[in-house]
């Protein structure tokens, strides 16, 4: 028999963000998260998410062993102001067994219909800088820092429940000899003349934080257009500052201004932590800190995080800009491999940009989605 528990103290919390350590604990592709850190994303009073959404955390048992978890979102935002009636629901996980999907996922739907909703999606998070999708594709790859991992079954389980494909995602790479310098050095240097624009450069994290809010808002700018797009508000900004920023080496922040200092371009990009973290297994203490720092430093893999360009300067060329920074610096460190997050398949714009560097699609992944009745 499977019993449904929904989440109701700090206890049934941390049993809920550990149950993935336990079906995952045989499979090397599996990256953990760091406990300490997805405790602080639930935490209401942590996550100004939850001024504007709303989230209850199930457990699936069965022979009083917990057998699956399901967290199910309401992003209020996205209801109100882009008139998506949409029930998310995200942190899925479960044992190969279809009775237990279709029990957690009947308590997603039950709050939809309760809160007049029209549909049910995810896997998504609360919003677009939480992780995304269902693996379908490159499953013997090892997982990072920002995506899900899944077994193949999953994907069987939404077939069988009549789960239909929504949004789908392409995850690349390229061999960082791939980039030949040649296709933007000369160009950058004359987009830098032509629309007075220039480069900054940081060595210390407390460099970039005056320029961390102008970099939000631009990417609510750049990604708008998006289907899935939910703004990031000023509450919001605050958090990802202190959750995202320090993760990430100053180098590898590349923002373009003009000649006013107003922000027209930025670029994220991480070390890949995926091996340290690993090591760690979701703490950061004693040792797991210190292979976090160790990748920090020397990881030969990047991932391209974000890119957002002002909407009147894209196709400009400025990305010729961002590339050159990133060159340079990737050449000085000894970079071997460059891994593009998960990009919608049908955001052209985006596959534009890499283009010419030959990327591989090496993992896909999608969004389900099912009517609420």
């Amino acid at each position: 028999m499977i019993t449904i528990k929904e989440v109701s103290s700090p206890k049934d919390l941390k049993t809920f963000v550990k149950f993935p350590f336990q079906l995952y604990k045989d499979c090397k592709q599996w990256v953990p998260p760091i406990i300490k850190q997805e405790l602080g994303t639930f935490d209401k009073k942590k996550n100004p998410i939850f001024a504007d959404a709303e989230a209850w955390f199930f457990l699936a048992y069965k022979n009083n062993e917990v057998v699956g978890r399901v967290a199910a979102i309401i992003n209020w935002l996205e209801i109100n102001n882009q008139n998506q009636k949409k029930m998310r629901f995200g942190w899925f996980d479960v044992v190969d067994d279809i009775a237990v999907t279709e029990a957690l996922l009947n308590k997603v739907h039950e709050i939809g219909k309760a809160n007049q909703l029209d549909y049910v999606e995810g896997p998504v998070g609360f919003s677009n800088l939480d992780k995304v999708g269902l693996l379908t594709q490159g499953y013997e790859h090892v997982g990072s820092m920002i995506t899900w991992y899944n077994y193949p079954y999953y994907v069987e389980h939404f077939n069988s429940l009549g789960y239909t494909d929504e949004k789908l995602y392409a995850e690349s790479r390229f061999p960082f000899s791939n980039v030949n310098p040649e296709l933007f050095e000369k160009a950058q240097e004359l987009i830098k003349k032509r629309y007075q624009l220039r480069a900054l450069k940081f060595s210390k994290t407390e460099e970039v934080m005056p320029y961390v809010d102008k970099m939000f808002d631009l990417f609510n700018q750049t990604y708008a257009s998006l289907s899935s797009f939910v703004a990031i508000t000023d509450i919001q900004k605050e958090y990802f500052k202190k959750k995202f920023i320090s993760f990430v080496n100053p180098e590898y922040i590349k923002f373009v201004i003009d000649k006013n200092d107003d922000l027209v371009a930025f670029a994220i990009v991480m070390p890949s932590f995926a091996e340290a973290l690993k090591k760690a297994n979701g703490k950061l203490f004693p040792f797991g800190f210190r292979h976090i720092l160790h990748a920090r430093k020397n990881s030969k893999e990047v991932l391209f995080y974000l890119i957002g360009i002002l909407p009147e300067y894209q196709n400009k060329g400025v990305t010729a800009i961002i590339f050159n920074e990133y060159y340079h610096e990737f050449a000085k460190k000894g970079i071997q491999n460059c891994i593009r997050t998960p990009e919608l398949e049908d955001n052209l714009a985006i596959q534009q940009i890499w283009k010419h560097f030959n990327p591989e699609v090496f993992k896909r992944r999608k969004t389900v989605k099912k009517l609420i009745e």
